[in-house]
């Protein structure tokens, strides 16, 4: 290349542009020196050194220059050595492009030569397919007739020959494959369907591996050896696994299934309980088995007794699902249920047993009853055991209630107490669920606990409604009953038995305080006994007190006495009432005849005409009050809590001979009797028949002096009990004299 064209291709430089700036740095330069002169040459005696400083100046200007030469000039040739490589390389880029489109023209020449070629490729594809056909066709002539003795081999469960034939066949389809490229011959079309038969029969044979263990473990061997192989398998061909191990797998565990819990137990009595108990004995013996015969048959990688405990496990807690979604359980068979899930499972006759090895635990497992499922099973068994026993606790009333109507009197028991099974039958029916209910959890056992309360609550309500509707048709008529008050009586036993065996129903346990309800009803139904009793007292004796007090009174004991023999009549069958109720009766007997004695003394039937019938009547309260107290001494009441005592209180109030000194009597009486009150006083003083109206303010007056006393420990109230009959109405004018 000559110089001419070096030059024609060196780049020219375009003359750029003035720098915008320059004049600017030119004038901030000039402005810089001229102010450094300044200072320089401020002071005359400086400007004789002005030579100095112009040379100095002029050889750092030709030294600036001299350097910035030297650079421009390095710049200069580094931009011409780059200018010169560009050219270089454009130059060799056109060499490239030259040599590209001779390639591209010498491949475009080929491609059409290949494609004359073609149907000789295709030629030569097909003499090697013919040839390779032609070197196989005798084993391919062979494999209709293989195909037919391999399913021959399957239906004689001969699976492992089988297996071999089908994988000699397979191989013969891979070798023919490659050489075809991938072209399926007809005559392979039936090693599918063939494969799929030899996997059922492996399936079938796992299946039944309880079954073939016992009978013809080869077989169960060669199906297993058959899944093992097949697992290992590899090929040429992208076909997709077949996985025989799983459905191995799959299929022991759907034939657990099947045999075990292919069906549910049909509603019925002991449905369950026999489904149950056929577990009871199946299930470790399925396990055993597949322990000693099973496991031996197969590779330890299947884990056969965990898996044959999963799976039993897994398959009957679905199976007891479904039966609780699709079945209402009754109360027997909720119990069989929940005792069987919660402690024969687990326990040493299933699968605690010692006899199984560890492979078969399942106690870290679900388990078989949700949390939910026990909830509401024990809800269930609550509510059918409620309702059972309210039935049988009121027909046991209805049979008890029956016989208060009989001709003879109440049944003894060899001690001469009035006696009825019907307090044990309702305490042993309690506790007997109670008992029952512990068999399975605490939670039951509490929950049927506090049922039975409840129940033994409203029995007890029901039994006093009953007693109620048996007096009120006794006393109206409706019901003549021959021996009322020993019924009434062996009913107060009754009570005694069951507050007496409450206990039962109490253990450890129990929280305290949990039978206060029960303890407050059997009170309150003690207390309507009492008083049913006590009204029928009182109906035979307020005849006789409707003459007391009265001039015979006065003279005579006969009134007293009567009401005394009619009382020791009704009484003598305390007798067959058992401690400690038959003392709370005696005292209650002896509390009414003296309070229904107090009204009789309030009605003002009887004024004292002097002091003569005053000692009377004061003599007559002191010997009416012995003969009560030998009355009840001798029915066996403690003298310690009877009443009479009273009477000998209001014989001094009589008895007094100085009428200023009742205000002393009346405030004795009150400190004794903090019940008392002035309408009671006033009935008293009435019937001294002496008393003044000042005397009698003074006497009242001493009721309102001081604090009022609290009544003497263990003495009930009696006053409050004793009504007074009403002031007659003043007949006095306002002019007139009220004295």
């Amino acid at each position: 290349m000559d110089s001419a064209a070096k030059d024609k291709m060196k780049p020219t430089i375009p003359p750029g542009p003035e720098w915008p700036e320059q004049e600017r740095a030119e004038q901030l330069a000039r402005g810089a020196a001229l102010k450094w002169a300044s200072g320089i040459f401020y002071r005359p005696e400086q400007l004789a050194r002005l030579g100095q400083y112009r040379s100095r100046e002029v050889q750092r200007t030709c030294s600036l220059e001299a350097r910035i030469k030297s650079v421009v000039q390095s710049y200069l040739e580094g931009v011409k050595t780059g200018v010169r490589q560009l050219a270089q390389a454009l130059e060799a880029m056109q060499g490239v492009r030259e040599a590209l489109s001779q390639a591209h023209g010498l491949l475009r020449g080929m491609a059409e030569a290949a494609q004359t070629l073609e149907p000789l490729r295709e030629q030569v594809v097909q003499h090697k397919q013919l040839w390779a056909l032609s070197q196989l066709l005798p084993r391919l002539r062979a494999v209709p007739a293989a195909v037919a003795h391999t399913q021959t081999l399957i239906d004689a469960q001969r699976l492992l020959e089988a297996y071999v034939s089908l994988r000699e066949l397979e191989q013969l389809q891979e070798e023919t494959w490659a050489p075809l490229g991938g072209l399926e011959l007809p005559v392979f079309e039936g090693l599918g369907p063939l494969a799929e038969a030899l996997g059922q029969a492996v399936e079938a044979a796992a299946g039944a591996a309880g079954r073939l263990a016992r009978e013809d473990p080869a077989l169960l061997v060669a199906a297993v050896r058959v899944a093992e192989v097949d697992a290992g398998r590899t090929t040429s061909r992208e076909q997709a696994p077949r996985d025989w191990r799983q459905r191995c797998l799959r299929a022991l565990q759907e034939g657990l299934e099947r045999i075990h819990f292919g069906t549910l137990p049909q509603p019925g009595p002991g449905a369950l309980a026999e489904w149950l108990e056929a577990l009871r004995v199946a299930l470790p013996a399925e396990l055993a088995t597949a322990e000693a015969l099973v496991a031996p048959c197969c590779p330890p990688q299947y884990k056969v007794v965990q898996l044959w405990a999963h799976t039993l496990h897994s398959s009957l807690r679905r199976c007891l699902q479904q039966l609780l979604e699709r079945t209402e359980l009754g109360a027997a068979d909720t119990f069989t249920l929940l005792h069987w899930a919660l402690h024969v499972y687990l326990g040493p006759e299933m699968m605690g047993s010692l006899e199984l090895g560890p492979e078969a635990d399942v106690s870290h497992l679900e388990p078989l009853l949700t949390l939910e499922n026990v909830e509401q099973l024990e809800a269930t068994f609550v509510a059918e055991v409620q309702a059972s026993v309210t039935q049988w606790l009121q027909k046991a009333l209805d049979g008890e209630a029956a016989e208060w109507g009989r001709e003879q009197e109440p049944d003894t028991d060899p001690s001469g107490f009035y006696h009825s099974p019907m307090p044990a039958i309702v305490l042993q029916i309690l506790e007997e669920n109670i008992r029952v209910a512990s068999m399975v959890s605490e939670s039951l056992q509490q929950r049927v606990h506090d049922m039975a309360l409840s129940e033994l609550s409203a029995f007890l309500r029901s039994f006093s409604d009953a007693l109620i509707r048996f007096s009120r048709d006794h006393l109206r008529g409706e019901a003549m009953v021959p021996h009322y008050v020993p019924y009434l009586l062996a009913t107060l036993n009754h009570q005694s038995a069951l507050s007496s065996s409450l206990s039962v129903l109490q253990p450890d346990w129990v929280a305290p305080g949990a039978l206060a309800p029960v303890e407050a009803a059997l009170d309150e139904l003690q207390r309507r006994i009492c008083r049913l009793v006590l009204e029928a007292l009182l109906l035979e004796l307020q005849p006789l007190f409707a003459a007391l007090p009265s001039r015979q009174w006065l003279s005579s004991p006969e009134l007293l006495e009567g009401v005394c023999e009619r009382t020791a009549r009704f009484c003598q069958d305390f007798r067959h009432v058992r401690n400690p109720a038959v003392q709370l009766l005696l005292a209650e007997a002896e509390r009414t005849v003296v309070l229904q004695y107090l009204r009789a003394l309030m009605q003002g039937r009887l004024v004292c005409r002097g002091a003569d019938e005053r000692t009377q009547a004061a003599e007559r309260l002191r010997q009416d009050a012995a003969q009560l107290r030998e009355l009840f001494l001798g029915l066996g009441l403690e003298e310690s809590v009877q009443c009479a005592p009273v009477l000998l209180a209001l014989r001094e109030l009589l008895n007094l001979r100085d009428p200023t000194l009742l205000g002393l009597e009346v405030a004795g009486l009150r400190q004794q009797f903090p019940d008392v009150s002035e309408e009671h006083v006033s009935a008293l003083l009435d019937l001294r028949g002496d008393v003044s109206r000042e005397q009698r303010l003074a006497a009242l007056s001493s009721l309102q002096v001081g604090p009022q006393p609290s009544p003497p420990t263990g003495r009930r109230a009696l006053f409050s009990l004793v009504p007074t009959p009403a002031p007659p109405p003043s007949s006095c004018l306002p002019s007139g004299s009220c004295a």
